[in-house]
């Protein structure tokens, strides 16, 4: 796996012009210190994002967080536009990185499939994208402020077509913090963290109150929760290092193999082996 940094403030391309760079070869996995969005009008093929592969079916948007693993397999040239922005992006425009997470859009791991779009709504989008493409020039004034101004309407337009709960939306909501709080703690700390316990007196509130905030906004329990990241690192690690799997186990914080073996097999309904030469075939 390739982990790609290119130091990236905001960037707009046409996926034709970067299948055709590429010459129609598809990419390897890799993963960006960067967002990404990508618009699909048309194309064949399908977009892997953290395992997880989704067929192509246009007018489509795609969202992929820093961080996670993706690969776009293409069989002819397809027609749309890759968006990309950093964090330091977002601060310089003033944009809270907690309205990126509100809004609920770019998912840190689990499943992330596209958000598939009416006529009326893909055309907004396809005008908010030619209002981008004026603004990229070096020369046009407050270049940055009009992109982020832009950038943020395309996400609120994309929210709407999505209907999402509101109440995911509100940055104010005690609930809302709380679990933002919680996901930026499992992303710094899930290789050393394993309980709700030590995240929960590290907001600080207790261990039932934020199972039960976890669970109301997102379907699962703050235990799920973290397992999911750990399982996901671990699907990573096993397919994209050469480390074997007691190596892996320490690396998460499993004090020994057997029991992340164990813990492996239970949530992915095969052992950490089996998983690697299937995906290794």
């Amino acid at each position: 796996m390739q982990q790609r940094k290119h130091h990236i403030n905001f960037d707009l391309q046409q996926m034709e012009n970067i299948y055709e760079a590429a010459q129609g070869s598809t990419d390897v996995p890799h993963r960006h210190d960067y967002y990404t969005i990508m618009l699909v009008e048309v194309a064949k093929g399908r977009h892997v994002i953290d395992y997880q592969s989704y067929v192509f079916a246009g007018c489509e948007v795609f969202f992929v967080n820093p961080g996670q693993v993706h690969q776009v397999a293409l069989q002819a040239k397809p027609k749309g536009w890759v968006i990309t922005f950093s964090r330091d992006f977002l601060v310089e425009n003033s944009i809270p990185e907690s309205f990126i997470s509100n809004i609920n859009l770019f998912r840190q791991f689990g499943d992330t499939p596209p958000l598939s779009l009416d006529e009326d709504t893909f055309a907004r989008l396809k005008n908010l994208i030619a209002e981008m493409q004026a603004c990229l020039p070096s020369s046009f004034h407050y270049r940055n402020r009009a992109l982020g101004a832009l950038l943020q309407l395309f996400l609120i337009y994309c929210s709407n077509s999505c209907l999402l709960d509101t109440t995911q939306l509100d940055e104010e909501s005690n609930g809302v913090c709380i679990f933002r709080d919680f996901k930026k703690l499992v992303e710094q700390h899930y290789q050393q963290w394993h309980k709700v316990g030590t995240y929960a007196s590290e907001i600080p509130i207790s261990p039932k109150h934020l199972s039960h905030t976890v669970k109301k906004l997102t379907g699962k329990s703050a235990k799920e929760f973290i397992q999911d990241r750990l399982i996901l690192e671990g699907k990573r690690l096993l397919i994209h290092t050469r480390l074997n799997i007691k190596q892996i186990a320490y690396e998460l914080g499993f004090e020994e193999p057997l029991h992340f073996s164990n813990f492996f097999k239970k949530k992915a309904q095969v052992s950490p082996s089996e998983f690697r030469q299937q995906k290794n075939r």
